[in-house]
């Protein structure tokens, strides 16, 4: 199965989860050994983005993310693991379950059959 694993970025952490963080490189090292990864990257700053939205047929862009808050997503990446239980072992590893949050989400894809 895969897995899409937002990483975000929040202040909800203590200096003490930072500094026992995994390293990022030991984290792509061991997930990439054990074919775990499929892709990711991290992601511009979030005064770069843009929302989009169509109402009443008129293009609304936004500056920013649509949402205000201290959380923001930083970047993410695509797992292969054979369950849920399994992706959340893999993000655990990663620094930023240590002094930020990441989510953890299965890929639904488009079926002949289901469309929901």
């Amino acid at each position: 199965m895969r897995f899409m694993m937002l990483v975000c970025v929040d202040e909800d952490h203590s200096e003490a989860d930072a500094a026992a963080a995994p390293s990022l490189e030991d984290w792509d090292k061991t997930i990439e050994a054990h074919g775990e990864w499929v892709i990711g990257d991290r992601l511009r700053p979030t005064e770069e983005a843009r929302t989009v939205r169509v109402r009443g047929g008129e293009l609304l862009v936004t500056d920013g993310p649509y949402t205000e808050s201290k959380e923001w997503i930083a970047g993410f990446d695509v797992l292969e693991a054979p369950d849920i239980d399994a992706a959340i072992a893999i993000a655990a590893g990663h620094p930023m379950a240590y002094q930020g949050r990441i989510e953890v989400r299965a890929f639904w894809p488009f079926g002949p059959d289901e469309r929901a």
